[in-house]
């Protein structure tokens, strides 16, 4: 019912995000949203591209007056950076040589890339593989989590460790690794409140919600794993303790544990949904890793330009924001309704 298609590439004129499906009557409030990009783009660690940008969102279709017509939603993000790479990355024919980039980087999509593509630069590849296009993301997360807050849906993330380390030493484990000229990963926690019982099915695999979350956000750069509830934790207890047990009160069901993290059977239960997702450390290291030319196949230092040191509080937002088009979209499914108002008269 809901789908977003974006597009852009990290060093062209912008990114764009056209979310069909969404319902009309939405208040759609474009401080918001740039609150939400401005979040994405903070986080300790960050590199030097956050002294360039400053994300705002240019809101092209489908809102009218503050409020979603029902029709498709386009927003726009500005790459600001667009200025210094208007010749390497003119859609145009240009006449000046441009030096083609043959350096892989060991962890990105650049071999990959290449290889599926047939291309002889790698910035072909890195360009759209790269975080920058997050932010299209993010965008339309924002405005799926103010569709949801009309139902008192919300959804946070905290970070729980960086580097092995908890996230009280955040900041000494990233200088002592920014040192070195090296990078971190971590784990942080998404959690959802107040959703409905009864988003997602048991009836098919492609429908569970579980599934369709594991997915989503295993799509997200840098994302290697995603635990839903006591996730791996679980797989080392026995079944006395590792179910929630069922109680009623006052003709209320009742858990006094949330192991199952808020879905059972691929079904949202009522409770919380918690998420945790492993982030692996940015590929590109200030100290490169040994790799090769991909045009000559010689051994080369990897290809060094702009990155974080770690990025794990800034992808944690993208996280709430991929989590909200998954559950945007459930909730639809099941509520049904093309305006706002029909939606809350079916709830």
């Amino acid at each position: 019912m809901l789908r977003l298609l974006t597009s852009g590439e990290s060093h062209g004129p912008g990114l764009t995000a056209i979310l069909d499906g969404f319902p009309a009557g939405v208040a759609v409030d474009k401080k918001y949203i740039d609150a939400e990009l401005a979040r994405r783009q903070q986080g300790y660690g960050r590199g030097g591209r956050q002294k360039i940008e400053t994300d705002e969102v240019k809101i092209l279709s489908g809102v009218l007056h503050g409020l979603s017509l029902g029709s498709p939603i386009t927003l726009f993000v500005e790459n600001k950076d667009f200025k210094n790479w208007a010749e390497k990355m003119s859609p145009e024919p240009v006449k000046t040589k441009i030096e083609p980039v043959t350096r892989l980087r060991p962890g990105h999509a650049d071999y990959a890339g290449v290889a599926k593509y047939g291309f002889a630069d790698l910035r072909n590849a890195l360009e759209r593989a790269s975080a920058r296009t997050t932010a299209a993301q993010a965008a339309a997360g924002a405005v799926c989590k103010q569709f949801l807050a009309n139902f008192r849906i919300n959804i946070s993330s905290k970070i729980l460790r960086v580097g092995g380390a908890d996230a009280e030493l955040l900041r000494q484990k990233i200088d002592e690794t920014k040192a070195r000229g090296d990078s971190l990963g971590g784990v942080a926690e998404l959690r959802a409140s107040g959703v409905p019982v009864g988003l997602g099915s048991y009836v098919q695999p492609d429908r569970k919600l579980d599934g369709r979350l594991a997915g989503a956000l295993m799509s997200l750069q840098s994302v290697k794993g995603v635990e839903i509830g006591l996730g791996f934790a679980a797989a080392d207890l026995p079944g006395s303790r590792a179910q929630d047990e069922i109680f009623c009160r006052n003709k209320k069901i009742l858990r006094k544990t949330n192991n199952a993290g808020g879905i059972e059977g691929g079904v949202s239960n009522g409770e919380d949904i918690i998420v945790r997702l492993a982030f692996k450390p940015i590929p590109t290291l200030i100290k490169p890793l040994q790799t090769i030319d991909w045009k000559t196949k010689k051994p080369a230092a990897a290809l060094v330009e702009r990155a974080d040191v770690c990025a794990v509080e800034a992808g944690a937002v993208v996280a709430e924001s991929i989590m909200a088009l998954v559950l945007a979209d459930v909730f639809l499914e099941k509520f049904g309704g093309d305006s706002l108002t029909e939606i809350q008269k079916r709830l």
